[in-house]
């Protein structure tokens, strides 16, 4: 609460105190913005009446700029498009290859897989309580010529909110700072499913006039809380799947347990810097020699409390008061020296060292003579390259990575191909080949549960995957992978009656994806269309993902109030095939694979009524229309239902001042 009060007062000053500075406009004829801001009043012989009268300037809108961390530059969009309400929801992002639990801030289960983001490095795990945590390179820099502030207002599902405040400033052409906070709080229709979850970003980043020197970094603070009820009974399943009345009221529906919560806290300082080694003597001088530093200094810990032991996870060390805790501490230090050239492109040498330690409060001496250390810690050394250039207009890009000292090894090898064959048609290829320890909790695992103690020595996963992909407005989007993947490593819970472990798939499993994407328009109308095909080769039911996959939006826009109101308004259609989703174990903080009850094959109607007004975009949905009257046998994952009927709205409000 103490982020977002202050992050709002910061947005709603800032903008009024800059607006009091008079500003240069911005010459040509390229799209303009208008803005609204007030001259100083500075000769005290001015009328009020002048005084009062807003001037209006106008700012290029190339110039309000978007940085992501591979450094390409979008821009801001204020515009109200199909896209924009698949993006109006928790994650901000689209839900398409996602099925959300009931309640908001909860996890997701997985319609699809993408492996495009290869690591030498393992991660805590805890992967369920991920979906909202931004990594490095989720996050995003800004270059802007007036403080620009973005507002994100929706509600949940059940006493509570979510709200998202942010705002960017430049305090010179070569310094940028914003501040944002993401919260959000749900109580759920089930019993002991609150969410509360919180997301404070700070970025900044600069470079001299005569770019020498340039330099961005951010802290990111994240928590993601969960009370957890792990599910309703088998019982409260059939009463829910009859439909009976006196349980439309999910409140009343029994659950596994009500005295349960997880929370994952995690804390990121991050710096990336370089500065050219040699000055530019004349323009036949094309080289460019850069030496640069990155480090990153993260920590996560994830707990798990439960008032009194439940038989769901077995016997347990304690009675009550059972508490799980794990944590991770990564330091993260790279040396580069990159070179740029018009005849090689850009080239990148880069070395760089990890210090981590995954760790408990004991070690743990079992009875069966096992002992479970209390932390695994170490250095690892790695050293690669990366290298991209233009080619008879092809775009490439490689990167490449290993680790050469310490334990965990490790090495990612990513390359891609991108070519622009006109305007509309844009078409890129890859391969990303990955080897990598499994995540920490998969080697070593303490808990008050006796059954969820292990240390295990396992095999690096390797991932080999394709991917090509064609863009175009005109004709269609397409998307096709193909990955292979050895030593999978998984939770199972596989084998009925016996609690969730961690395993590794002895075989190759390979696994097809092919999105196919069109969009019809006739007149004011227009026919939205996503559907994803999955294929899955393997040994048992270790990878389990729906064949089909599909999304259908038929919608109208117009103008309306002499064009003052942009209006768009329709219906969408998701539907999957029924598979052996992933279980979902609060007390992990994942998902497992499972093979005794399959879920889908239940369809989904959304009625959604949106409005733009200027700068604002307003959102009005009634969400799963049809769950009164398709049947009660949606679920998120086994024993735990999906959403039923609900009207939400918000909006989304921009301000460039």
């Amino acid at each position: 609460m103490k982020y977002i009060l202050f992050v709002i007062f910061i947005c709603i000053t800032v903008p009024a105190l800059h607006a009091q500075v008079e500003e240069i406009p911005v010459e040509g004829k390229k799209e303009k913005m208008s803005e609204r801001g007030q001259q100083n009043a500075t000769n005290s012989n001015k009328s009020s009446e002048k005084d009062k009268t807003a001037k209006r300037k106008e700012y290029d809108i190339n110039l309000y700029k978007i940085i992501t961390h591979e450094r390409d530059t979008i821009l801001f969009d204020t515009t109200l498009t199909i896209q924009k309400e698949y993006k109006f929801n928790y994650l901000r992002k689209d839900e398409f290859e996602l099925l959300p639990f009931s309640n908001l801030g909860q996890t997701y289960n997985n319609l699809g897989y993408s492996f495009d983001r290869p690591s030498s490095f393992p991660s805590i795990g805890m992967r369920a309580k991920h979906f909202n945590y931004d990594e490095i390179e989720d996050v995003k820099y800004f270059n802007v010529p007036t403080p620009t502030t973005e507002l994100f207002f929706k509600t949940a599902m059940e006493q509570g909110q979510l709200l998202d405040a942010f705002i960017t400033m430049n305090t010179s052409k070569r310094m940028n700072f914003s501040i944002a906070y993401k919260g959000m709080r749900s109580l759920g229709k089930y019993q002991n499913i609150l969410s509360s979850t919180g997301n404070f970003k700070f970025t900044a980043n600069y470079r001299t006039k005569n770019d020498r020197y340039a330099m961005r970094g951010h802290f990111y603070s994240q928590d993601v809380l969960n009370n957890e009820n792990g599910g309703i009974t088998a019982a409260a399943v059939i009463d829910f799947e009859n439909g009976v009345d006196e349980f439309t009221d999910r409140s009343r529906l029994s659950v596994a347990y009500q005295d349960a919560q997880n929370i994952l806290v995690g804390k990121r300082y991050y710096v990336d810097h370089d500065y050219k080694i040699l000055k530019k003597k004349d323009s036949l001088n094309d080289s460019n020699l850069r030496v640069g530093h990155t480090f990153n200094y993260e920590t996560k810990y994830y707990i798990f409390d439960q008032t009194s032991q439940n038989d769901q996870f077995g016997e347990s060390y304690v009675a009550a008061r059972i508490r799980d805790r794990s944590q991770l501490r990564k330091l993260f230090n790279e040396g580069s020296l990159s070179y740029r050239t018009k005849t090689f492109g850009d080239v990148k040498f880069k070395a760089n060292h990890t210090k981590y330690e995954y760790f408990f409060d004991k070690i743990l001496y079992q009875a069966n003579g096992t002992v479970i250390p209390n932390k695994i810690e170490g250095d690892v050394v790695s050293v690669g390259g990366e290298w991209q250039h233009t080619i008879a207009g092809i775009q490439l890009k490689a990167d490449l990575l290993a680790n050469i000292s310490g334990e965990l090894g490790g090495n990612y090898f990513n390359g891609r191909a991108k070519y622009k064959f006109n305007d509309d048609i844009l078409t890129e290829a890859s391969i990303v080949i990955n080897s990598k320890a499994p995540n920490f909790n998969f080697i070593v695992n303490q808990s008050d549960y006796i059954s969820y103690n292990w240390r295990n020595n396992l095999k690096n996963e390797r991932t080999q995957s394709l991917n090509f992909s064609v863009k175009s407005k005109k004709w269609f989007n397409a998307d096709v992978s193909f990955t292979s993947m050895d030593n999978y490593t998984y939770f199972s819970g596989l084998t009925d009656g016996q609690q969730i472990s961690p395993q590794q798939s002895e075989d190759a499993i390979t696994y097809l994806k092919v999105k196919f994407g069109k969009e019809f328009k006739y007149g004011k109308f227009a026919l939205n269309n996503t559907v994803m095909y999955q294929k899955v080769t393997q040994t048992g039911d270790v990878f389990n993902v729906p064949e089909l996959v599909t999304r259908n939006t038929l919608y109208y826009t117009d103008k309306w109030f002499k064009k003052a109101l942009f209006i768009q308004t329709g219906v969408t259609f998701s539907y999957f095939t029924e598979y052996f989703a992933n279980g979902y174990s609060p007390l992990l903080g994942e998902t497992y694979s499972q093979n005794q009850q399959k879920i889908g094959g239940f369809p989904r109607f959304d009625v959604f009524i949106n409005a733009k007004v200027r700068r604002t975009r307003i959102y009005f949905k009634l969400e799963h229309l049809n769950s009164p009257f398709t049947g009660y046998n949606f679920f998120s994952a086994p024993n735990y239902p999906y959403r039923d009927f609900i009207v939400r709205f918000g909006l989304v409000w921009n301000f460039f001042s």
